[in-house]
C-alpha cells in the first residue's frame, strides 16, 4: 500500500485488480457493486463503475474501498442503465489518483467505449512511447489507456474487431472487460495468466474475474472465458442479447498464474475448474509431507495460512489451533508512527493466543515469504507468547524473481530468497528454529494434480522458477529512448 506507516502491508504480494460487467439487467449499477465488493481482495485501493441508459455513459469512480462508497443509495443513483461494468485496483503500473482509477473511459470514433484491465502489459510502457511520438496525449499512468488509444487508431469497422485489434498489439497479462452503448465484452490473454470467467443472471450475461462475484447476487457460472479468446455480448434492436465467440489470438495451453491459488483468489471461488480451497489445503498437505516436523501445535498466519495449515495439521497428525488472531478491521491508523510505535505494527495486524502456544513446539504456516520482515515481527511474538520452539513451513516455493504481469513484487534483491545463501540462513535471519518450503513438483501437484512439466510448463510460475511465459519488452527494451519510467505531472492528494 502507498499509506502504509507502521508497514502493516509491505511484505505481502498485492494483485492488481478485480473486473466485473453485466449486460441487460435493471439494477446493473447495484449488481456492478455487489460483484466488486466480493472481489475487495484483489484490490483495495481505488474502485469504478461505469453505466449506460441508452443515451449516456455515467462513472463514479473513487480513491478507497468499495463499501466506502458505493453502498451510498445515492451514488447507485447516478448509475441509471441496463448495463454496467466495475473494477477495483490495487497500482502496479501508475500512482493512486483518481484518474488512474478504472473503469477508464473515451469516446471515439465507434462510440463510447469503457474498459477495466486485470494483469499488465509487459509492452505497456513502450506502446505509450511510441503512441507519444505519434502524437497521442496521455492523460493517466496507467497500461490501460494504451488499449484506448490503439482503439481510437485502429482502421477496423466496429467497435469489438477495434478491441481485438488493439489487444493483438499487446503483450503480458490481460483479463479485460469493455463496454459500449449495446456490447459487453471479456477477453483473456492467449497464455491466460489471468482469470475471467462468463455467468448469468436471469438469461442476462456477466463477466467477473472470480466465481465468488457470481456467488454474492446468486448468479450462476457459465464457464471460464478461454485463454485468447474474445466473447462479444450485444444487445440487439428487438432486445435480445447475443453472446459470439472468437478465437483471435491462437490457441495455445492454458497457463493460468499459480499465484492465483497460492495468495490471490478468495478461499471458495473456483479458478480455472479447481478449487482454490481445496488447492490449498492440498498445499499443506504436500508441504506435511515434504517437511515434517516434532512439534505440538499448528498454527496458521492468517488468513492466507489457514487451509494450507488445516491440511499440514491432518497430513501430520499434529493438532491444529487458531494460534494467532486476525484484526480485520486495521486500516489507516491515527497514531503517528515513531520508531516506537512501528515496532507495535504486526500486532495492530496479529495477535497472539497464548493459551494455545505458551510452552509448546510451534509449526507456523504460511502461504508466502517476500521479504520476511513480517516473518520476524510474527516468530518475535510467537516467542513472547512462551513458545518453546518456533518451526516456518510455507506452503509454496521461495521467491526469486519479480513479477511483470499485475503482481506488485519488490525487485530481484529485496526478496528474501535472494538475499541468503540457504534456508538454514534464512531461518537464522527470521528467527525461527526451523524454516522449509513447498516444492514446486509439491505445489504443481497441490492443484493440478501432477508435477510441473518443465518442457511446458502447465501453469504461470516465473516467480519461483525465472521461466517467464512471454517476452519482456519494456524491461529489454526497445526504443530510442528508455521504456521504463513515465513524466507525468503529480496531482495534489
Amino acid at each position: 500500500m502507498t499509506d502504509d506507516p507502521l508497514g502493516l502491508h509491505g511484505d505481502t504480494l498485492h494483485e492488481e485488480c478485480g473486473v466485473f460487467g453485466i449486460l441487460g439487467h435493471p439494477e446493473a449499477a447495484t449488481l456492478t457493486a455487489l460483484g466488486l465488493h466480493a472481489l475487495q481482495h484483489r484490490g483495495q485501493e481505488a474502485a469504478g463503475i461505469v453505466s449506460f441508459d441508452g443515451r449516456q455513459f455515467h462513472s463514479e469512480r473513487h480513491l478507497g474501498l468499495v463499501g466506502d462508497h458505493f453502498t451510498d443509495p445515492g451514488v447507485v443513483k447516478r448509475l441509471p442503465g441496463h448495463m454496467a461494468m466495475g473494477h477495483v485496483r490495487y497500482s502496479t503500473t501508475g500512482e493512486t489518483i483518481l484518474r488512474n482509477v478504472q473503469p477508464l473511459f473515451a469516446e471515439l470514433e465507434v462510440g463510447g467505449i469503457a474498459i477495466g484491465h486485470n494483469g499488465n502489459f509487459t509492452n505497456g510502457l513502450t506502446l505509450r512511447r511510441e503512441l507519444i511520438a505519434g502524437g497521442a496525449i496521455c492523460q493517466s499512468t496507467s497500461d490501460t489507456e494504451v488499449v484506448l488509444h490503439l482503439i481510437a487508431r485502429s482502421r477496423k469497422k466496429g467497435s469489438d474487431e477495434r478491441f481485438v485489434d488493439a489487444l493483438s498489439q499487446v503483450e503480458g497479462a490481460f483479463a479485460m472487460v469493455a463496454m459500449t452503448r449495446t456490447k459487453l465484452i471479456g477477453a483473456r490473454d492467449p497464455n491466460g495468466i489471468r482469470p475471467l470467467v462468463l455467468g448469468d443472471l436471469d438469461g442476462k450475461p456477466i463477466f467477473a474475474s472470480e466465481t465468488c462475484a457470481l456467488d454474492i447476487i446468486g448468479a450462476k457460472f457459465v464457464r471460464d472465458v478461454k485463454n485468447g479468446e474474445v466473447i462479444v455480448a450485444e444487445i440487439q434492436a428487438d432486445g435480445r442479447i447475443t453472446i459470439t465467440s472468437s478465437m483471435p489470438f491462437g490457441q495455445k495451453p492454458e497457463r493460468l498464474c499459480l499465484f492465483e491459488y497460492v495468495y490471490f483468489a478468495r478461499p471458495d471461488s473456483v479458478v480455472g475448474g479447481r478449487s482454490v480451497y481445496a488447492a490449498r489445503k492440498n498445499m499443506g498437505i504436500n508441504l506435511a509431507k515434504e517437511h515434517q516436523v516434532e512439534a505440538d501445535v499448528v498454527v496458521p498466519v492468517p488468513d492466507g495460512g489457514t487451509p494450507a495449515a488445516i491440511g499440514y495439521a491432518q497430513q501430520s497428525g499434529i493438532p491444529f489451533e487458531l494460534g494467532i488472531i486476525r484484526n480485520h478491521y486495521v486500516g489507516r491508523t491515527f497514531i503517528e508512527p515513531t520508531q516506537s510505535i512501528r515496532a507495535f505494527g504486526v500486532k495492530l495486524k496479529h495477535s497472539a493466543n497464548r493459551a494455545e502456544i505458551d510452552g509448546k513446539r510451534v509449526v507456523l504456516i504460511d502461504d508466502s515469504i517476500v521479504r520476511g520482515t513480517t516473518s520476524i515481527k510474527i516468530v518475535q511474538m510467537i516467542r513472547e507468547a512462551g513458545a518453546r520452539e518456533v518451526h516456518i513451513r510455507v506452503a509454496s516455493p521461495m521467491i526469486f524473481h519479480p513479477d511483470y504481469y499485475g503482481i506488485d513484487t519488490p525487485d530481484h534483491d529485496s526478496l528474501l530468497a535472494n538475499q541468503h545463501a540457504d534456508v538454514v540462513a534464512m531461518a537464522r535471519y527470521i528467527g525461527a528454529d526451523s524454516l522449509q518450503f513447498l516444492s514446486i513438483d509439491g505445489l504443481y501437484q497441490a492443484v493440478g494434480g501432477e508435477a510441473r512439466n518443465n518442457a511446458a510448463p502447465q501453469f504461470t510460475d516465473h516467480y519461483f522458477t525465472g521461466d517467464y511465459p512471454t517476452t519482456l519488452t519494456d524491461l529489454t527494451g526497445r526504443g530510442k529512448s528508455d521504456p521504463k519510467t513515465i513524466s507525468l505531472m503529480r496531482e495534489a492528494s
